[in-house]
């Protein structure tokens, strides 16, 4: 029995050490590291008030501010509570429903989408349903109607969005994007609220 026990408390121990303090220090010490990270990417008013996270998507509707991707997250957009995808394929009957009916609610908002080809992002949702980022394209092709909801110049408003873009990881990942709260936030700083 002895010769059964005693491993099975040394590799007890050594699991406890590992799991219990070793791991728990690490993540600890690395929080500290990276502490904008660790708190949730936060982004604040001067006040200190919460504006929202730069990892979560928000869900903006009115014309004067850029949208995000759709969200698949249920009947509340954006709920990170119901994170998830819509599980529709791409022979879906619902899928092709939902996809022509953004379209066309796109093309009423912005007539001068209609017939033109769009990006992926701009129709389609994410797997989590939360993605704060669009391409560089779905923000250009934004622009017009920011600029014509705010009486601003359209250079202008692309200017801003050629600013705020965020290049591929280390060169190679992923693709160039535009996180949506962050470029809101300028747009806002750079125009207030007309």
């Amino acid at each position: 029995m002895r010769e059964l026990l005693a491993p099975a408390l040394r590799c007890a121990l050594v699991l406890w050490l590992l799991c219990g303090i070793a791991y728990p220090l690490a993540a600890t010490a690395l929080a500290r590291v990276f502490p904008f990270q660790a708190g949730g990417s936060l982004l604040r008013a001067p006040d200190g008030t919460v504006l929202g996270s730069s990892m979560i998507g928000q869900y903006w509707t009115t014309p004067r501010w850029f949208h995000g991707r759709p969200s698949a997250t249920g009947s509340t957009p954006y709920d990170a509570g119901a994170s998830g995808g819509s599980n529709f394929g791409p022979t879906s009957d619902a899928l092709i429903r939902r996809l022509l009916a953004d379209r066309k609610a796109l093309e009423t908002s912005q007539p001068e989408l209609v017939g033109i080809s769009l990006p992926a992002d701009m129709l389609t949702t994410s797997a989590s349903g939360l993605d704060p980022e669009i391409s560089v394209a779905n923000a250009m092709l934004q622009t017009a109607r920011v600029a014509r909801a705010r009486g601003a110049p359209e250079t202008a408003i692309r200017t801003l969005v050629a600013r705020r873009v965020i290049e591929r990881s280390l060169g190679v990942f992923g693709e160039r994007r535009v996180n949506v709260l962050e470029l809101n936030l300028a747009l806002q700083r750079s125009f207030g609220n007309r």
